[in-house]
């Protein structure tokens, strides 16, 4: 299996730590507001290498954090007149079942910032201790010229850097390129060494994953907006607190952007995971997502979710048989291409390709296409549960039915209790016309003595 390293910048056999095990860490969420798209991207993607690595047999710890404590959230809290711990939990809520609405696994080590102090506090000693961090007035910061490698996950070098860097009002740095490890904060704050205050976004994710996956860790994976300052500052602090390599393997996905321009709540040209799934399915945002690959920007756009409708609704209606329970998928040539393609850096679009051509198998009643279509979709993270219809496609179905008839109908359910009672009053012509405009829209209407339903085509 071959992965994208970012900081080598080449493509590497993945060789993990321990033999059969993969220790793997994805920076989590800031909990103050509604998951959008692009974490959608980050986190579907790291889902489905996660999946993959079980699906291959390695042993997998994923950790991925929660940082409950942040500037953003502080400034909710006191807007909203609620305590930050009521911000944190109330957003984080929101965020699980957005990542369950889009059948995304949970990780195996979910831990949040505010439990993980002392381990904070304990890494920001060593630094000091070590001559790497220096206290001034209650912050503490990380002299980065102290860690010659800083800069090499960025491809940054330290000049180019120093020429942007800066010194707010209030800090007390010996250097502008120096960051803080603690933040002074009464107010909102924690007690320390240092006195009251908070810590830095970057030691929490060091303090975190050393905590629940060791010194050094085979994956690290996130946005490829972390990867400067987030992931660089993560490994200065962390080699040097530590004394040892901290990743083995730097993994991040490209943006989701909006007319060319990344998709951010900071730009407001966001949309939220729950605005879209009141359009698409999750396996639609899945698809989507897939068809390109990770590492790549991918440009959101209606007519592109369209797209990734058709292609899933395809897949998921292929005709379906009995699971061979005991089928040994891995002895298929369409195994061995599906293998070859997520071994090729998670090459998501190829592995689709395999997915269609099982579809189009199993419609052709070949043996066993649709158990391997079922077993290698799953791995995608697919549902395989009836595909439904979104309020959307619902309505623009009630409104086709409106037009034909020249009645308004504000609902299904009306529409159908219409259609009822055009039957009974054996007013077919009525009733013949719904069905089949239904029909016309990708809907089937089930009659049956038990009432009327209705399903996708």
């Amino acid at each position: 299996m071959k992965l994208h390293n970012s900081y080598t910048n080449t493509i590497e056999e993945f060789r993990p730590i321990e033999e059969n095990k993969v220790k793997m860490y994805v920076c989590g969420p800031t909990v103050y507001d509604f998951a959008h798209l692009g974490h959608a991207r980050c986190y579907i993607t790291w889902d489905v290498l996660y999946r993959y690595l079980k699906f291959k047999g390695y042993d997998v710890t994923y950790c991925r954090n929660v940082t409950d404590v942040d500037d953003k959230i502080l400034k909710k809290a006191e807007k909203e007149g609620k305590t930050p711990e009521e911000i944190s939990q109330y957003w984080y809520k929101q965020f699980s079942n957005s990542m369950n609405a889009l059948n995304n696994l949970k990780p195996d080590i979910e831990p949040f910032a505010t439990k993980t102090l002392g381990e904070m506090i304990s890494i920001i000693k060593d630094l000091i201790k070590n001559g790497y961090a220096y206290e001034a007035n209650g912050d503490v910061y990380f002299r980065v010229k102290k860690f010659p490698k800083y800069g090499y996950l960025s491809k940054q070098p330290i000049d180019q850097l120093e020429s942007g860097a800066r010194i707010e009002v209030g800090e007390l740095k010996e250097d502008p390129l120096d960051f803080a490890l603690w933040k002074r904060d009464e107010k909102f704050g924690y007690n320390s060494p240092w006195g009251v205050g908070r810590p830095g976004w970057h030691i929490e994710c060091s303090a975190m994953s050393r905590k629940y996956l060791g010194k050094t860790i085979d994956i690290h994976a996130g946005g490829a907006d972390l990867i400067f300052p987030h992931h660089e500052n993560e490994i200065a602090q962390s080699e040097c607190a530590n004394g040892c390599k901290f990743v083995n393997y730097w993994l991040h996905n490209g943006f989701v952007t909006i007319n060319k321009e990344k998709m951010s709540k900071s730009l407001g040209n966001f949309l939220t995971i729950d605005e879209l799934l009141k359009k698409y399915d999750a396996n639609t945002i899945r698809f989507f997502i897939l068809t390109n690959h990770y590492r790549m920007p991918v440009e959101f756009s209606d007519e592109a979710l369209s797209s990734a409708q058709a292609g899933v609704k395809r897949m998921l209606n292929a005709k379906r048989t009995k699971i061979n329970e005991d089928l040994d998928i891995s002895k298929t040539e369409e195994y061995a291409k599906f293998i070859e393609a997520m071994d090729d850096d998670l090459n998501t679009s190829k592995a689709l390709a395999v997915l269609f051509d099982l579809t189009n198998k199993a419609n052709k009643d070949e043996k066993d296409a649709y158990t391997m279509l079922f077993k290698l979709a799953s791995v995608l993270g697919f549902s395989f549960e009836k595909p439904t219809l979104s309020e959307e496609e619902l309505q623009n179905a009630v409104k086709k039915v409106s037009q034909g008839l020249g009645i308004e109908f504000s609902s299904m359910d009306e529409l159908l209790a219409y259609r009822k009672k055009a039957r009974e009053e054996k007013n077919w012509e009525v009733a013949d016309k719904i069905r089949i405009t239904l029909d016309e829209c990708g809907i089937i209407v089930k009659d049956s003595k038990d009432g009327t339903v209705i399903d996708v085509k």
